[in-house]
């Protein structure tokens, strides 16, 4: 390919909406350009990168069992609705009518349509199992979306579904999609820990999600360096101390705090820690308001509150119905005196000593509270909802925690019967009886790969791409184009490399070298052969990784040689085992 051929608009400077190395990057380097919020187009080196690791990502999955189809972008509201998720999955489904005024929505994701499929299709344990997948344009309606390809509205996924007779047949499923996924993101030449997570809005019982390393990543997952635990904060579990005061209990006392709201303004008007606060938090939920205690210092695992309650959706309550079911404007809630059914303790107030709480009356709070004495504690309501912080230990062997960022590439789940049962999905097993699909789903974010391959494959001058996924494999650079010898020299090692199916790319534009060079770096072509007055007085081209591991001298006859066995070496780092 020549640059003069091709559509290349790489940037100077940063543009203002980037917050990170990738989104600042990709725009930057030529390879996306935003349409609207959270909607980008991809330009031609764009595209390669995602074509390369959609094909990495269709080989594991034909390599694994798995049948490609694709599914409509458009979705009627009716599979929505026989699964229960159209009034419940929230603003982020994309709801629309057609001109006959019938309801639609554009596919965030694809089990009920899927479902649809195989219900109609299969009848039989002899079909069975079954692994169905696309890769396709997916569309949620982000409330912010961000960080270019890392939160998009419009994004590119992979997504597959499992179908088998029994859970033991599940199990193997997943298993098999657990060794695919963790082929693919090695050859896509990521760093990633594999975690316990929550199932959200997907549904079903067990899930695990592939987290990319990056200090850039929206979740934060805990490790355990002793015996390889490791989890997404949302699902952590762990261990922890709260040992009982031996402080003798203080008359409960109320006093005057004027216009102290938050943990912080409190603790600093009393001349106390925020350890001493009873946090009293107040919930919206599709099951009606709940109300949740925890430790002035800590933050509520509000996942962990909506799996308890069986919750669809969870959000703190607002103003009004914070006062109405306190009395008091939002900061001064607390747990004493105040009825309510609905209540979840948190084990790290259970102990707590003399401390202090919101009296339901405006600017005034309670202190020298003590749970048992001055509000029951109630056993049954007693959990562990709070977020897992430093010094937390591993619930498995009790070796100190280690905290981390990630950066979702993929997730995978079992959903059971979930979608079979609302959708009455069912087989006839060998004995003649009808039984419900065991699921399982598995997705992969193509495009979010990229950026996330681009977070942990940088520097100062650009990207670094691994070579599986780079947009070509070595970018022929011509110091002077005007230069016939320098052209002539160029143009023979840029044939012979097609003639060896090499993916290269020629500057042959008729910039300064600095400007190529710098062009070069930005957009992270893994080799570059440099071709230039000076070198080819001495008869030599140079050959470059991006990587900065190699940088030598080759005759011009032997370049293409030496090219090819440094590719080839690289390709190797990336192939399947």
């Amino acid at each position: 390919m020549r640059l003069t051929r091709y559509l290349v608009p790489t940037l100077k400077e940063d543009p203002k909406e980037a917050e990170i190395v990738s989104h600042n990057y990709l725009v930057r380097g030529g390879f996306i350009r935003k349409v609207a919020a959270g909607i980008y187009d991809f330009l031609p080196l764009g595209l390669r990168v995602v074509k390369k690791i959609e094909n990495i990502v269709r080989e594991e999955m034909d390599r694994a069992g798995a049948l490609e189809i694709l599914m409509p972008a458009v979705i009627p509201a009716e599979l929505w609705q026989e699964s229960g998720r159209w009034d419940l999955y929230g603003k982020e489904l994309l709801r629309f009518k057609d001109r006959h005024d019938r309801d639609f929505c554009l596919g965030p994701t694809h089990e009920e349509v899927v479902t649809d499929i195989v219900r109609r299709e299969v009848r039989s344990y002899k079909q069975l199992p079954i692994n169905l997948y696309q890769i396709q344009t997916k569309f949620r309606d982000e409330p912010r979306p961000r960080f270019g390809l890392m939160r998009g509205r419009e994004f590119i996924m992979k997504d597959a579904y499992s179908f088998d007779a029994d859970w033991d047949g599940l199990d193997r499923s997943y298993q098999a999609m657990y060794e695919a996924y963790t082929r693919i993101f090695k050859r896509c030449g990521l760093e990633f820990r594999v975690v316990e997570a929550d199932t959200g809005n997907i549904g079903g019982t067990d899930s695990h999600e592939f987290m990319v390393l990056a200090e850039t990543g929206e979740d934060r997952i805990v490790s355990c360096p002793g015996c390889g635990y490791a989890a997404n904060v949302e699902r952590a579990d762990f261990k922890t101390d709260y040992p009982l005061s031996d402080m003798e209990m203080m008359p409960l006392e109320k006093v005057h705090t004027p216009s102290q709201r938050t943990i912080e303004e409190v603790s600093k008007f009393l001349k106390t820690s925020p350890k001493k606060m009873i946090k009293t938090l107040i919930y919206s939920t599709d099951k009606g308001e709940v109300m949740v205690l925890v430790r002035g210092d800590y933050d509520v695992n509000e996942v962990k509150v909506r799996n308890i309650i069986g919750a669809n959706w969870i959000e703190l309550a607002d103003e009004e119905t914070i006062e109405k079911i306190t009395g008091a404007p939002v900061g001064f809630a607390g747990p004493v005196g105040l009825k309510f059914d609905k209540i979840l303790i948190d084990k790290s107030i259970v102990n707590i000593r003399n401390g202090i709480t919101g009296a339901n009356e405006e600017d005034y709070h309670y202190v020298n509270v003590n749970p048992g004495r001055d509000f029951p504690i109630i056993e049954e309501k007693v959990v562990n909802i709070r977020m897992p912080v430093e010094g937390d230990r591993c619930p498995k062997c009790g070796t100190p925690l280690e905290f981390y960022r990630g950066i979702e590439v993929g997730h995978i789940f079992k959903l059971g019967t979930k979608y079979s049962e609302s959708m009455n999905a069912t087989f006839l097993d060998k004995d003649g009886k009808e039984k419900l699909f065991i699921m399982g789903c598995y997705g992969i974010g193509v495009t979010r790969v990229a950026s996330a391959a681009i977070e942990q494959n940088h520097d100062e001058k650009g990207i670094i791409w691994p070579i599986s996924i780079a947009p070509f494999e070595v970018i022929l650079l011509p110091t002077n184009w005007d230069k016939e010898e320098v052209r002539s020299v160029a143009e023979k090692i840029y044939g012979e490399l097609l003639q060896k199916s090499v993916e290269v790319v020629i500057d042959d534009r008729g910039e300064r070298a600095g400007f190529k060079f710098k062009d070069a770096d930005l957009i992270g072509y893994p080799f570059k052969i440099v071709v230039g007055e000076k070198g080819l007085e001495k008869g030599i081209v140079e050959i470059k990784s991006r990587k900065g591991d190699i940088a030598v001298e080759v005759k011009i006859d032997n370049a293409v040689e030496k090219i090819i066995d440094l590719i080839d070496k690289e390709r190797k780092k990336y192939l399947p085992e």
